[in-house]
């Protein structure tokens, strides 16, 4: 049975339907290609208490993956990682600073992404990525690599 996983994306001008978003189609296309049972990703404007909102709101639909696009920078309304702070119960660092290393080979910007990664217990990865469609597709793949794994494991299976 193929793991749950949401898409969120954030992005005052995709909410405000000023821009079309490309990253989260992007992100559940890729995830689903990955094996994960994928609903279309849902827009939410920047700051942290949207996020906030709406991860809870994924966590409370069920374990599995949540992804969010955007906000990971440092512009003045880039809060999602503070958003998802909140939410967060454990880290992985691990995650997060594996998706700057590999995001080098895209742009030497990747390093200023803040983007967490973590789990709400009792089973929900949830990792940020940045809004860019390379960054979403370089993500994605580090995150399939992981992510069955992560949840296996939250849902109580052995080492593998």
């Amino acid at each position: 049975m193929p793991h749950a996983a949401r898409v969120i994306t954030v992005s005052d001008r995709s909410a405000a339907g000023l821009r079309e978003d490309r990253g989260g189609p992007l992100a559940v296309s890729l995830l689903r290609e990955a094996g994960f049972d994928c609903a279309d990703a849902i827009v939410v404007p920047d700051g942290a208490d949207s996020v906030q909102s709406a991860l809870r709101a994924a966590v409370s639909a069920g374990p599995g993956l949540v992804v969010t696009t955007g906000g990971t920078g440092i512009a003045p309304r880039d809060r999602t990682p503070e958003g998802t702070a909140r939410v967060l119960d454990r880290e992985l660092p691990g995650i997060a600073e594996e998706l700057r290393r590999r995001g080098l080979s895209d742009t030497p910007l990747s390093i200023i992404s803040r983007g967490l990664a973590g789990i709400v217990d009792p089973g929900t990865l949830i990792v940020n990525l940045p809004g860019s469609t390379r960054a979403v597709a370089s993500g994605v793949a580090v995150i399939a690599e992981v992510a069955p794994h992560v949840l296996d494991q939250l849902a109580g299976g052995d080492h593998a």
